[in-house]
């Protein structure tokens, strides 16, 4: 039974930095890849950043490039989503998500499970 499990959001000023996890259950994350993506209420849900299974490859859209660190804890079956100098427009919904291939896509009409979303709120 796959299942994913996003955690980590809160509250954080403009500038600060929050780490998201998304835990994994019934397959392995190293041989696939995961995506985050983020949702704004009244908008669609966007890809930001993915990882891809086995060689790690990492992909990040151009608005948080150099802020938004993807990686992946093989040991714990986990992916993480490290974001620094957060900015009043980050704040949204994030998701995890998985369409169990290898190759990455930030497109959320691809993936097959989702985790439960983790809000993140950043105040200005």
């Amino acid at each position: 039974d796959v299942q994913l499990q996003a955690s980590g959001g809160g509250l954080v000023q403009a500038g600060g930095s929050l780490r998201l996890s998304c835990a994994a259950s019934g397959f392995t994350v190293r041989h696939y890849s995961i995506g985050w993506f983020r949702q704004v209420p009244g908008k669609e849900r966007l890809g930001v950043s993915c990882i891809s299974g086995d060689d790690g490859s990492t992909y990040y859209v151009d608005s948080v490039k150099g802020r938004f660190t993807i990686s992946r804890d093989n040991a714990k079956n986990t992916v993480y989503l490290q974001i620094d100098t957060l900015r009043p427009e980050d704040t949204a919904v994030y998701y995890c998500a998985t369409d169990r291939r290898r190759g990455c896509s930030l497109d959320s009409s691809d993936m097959d499970y989702w985790g439960r979303g983790t809000l993140v709120t950043v105040s200005s």
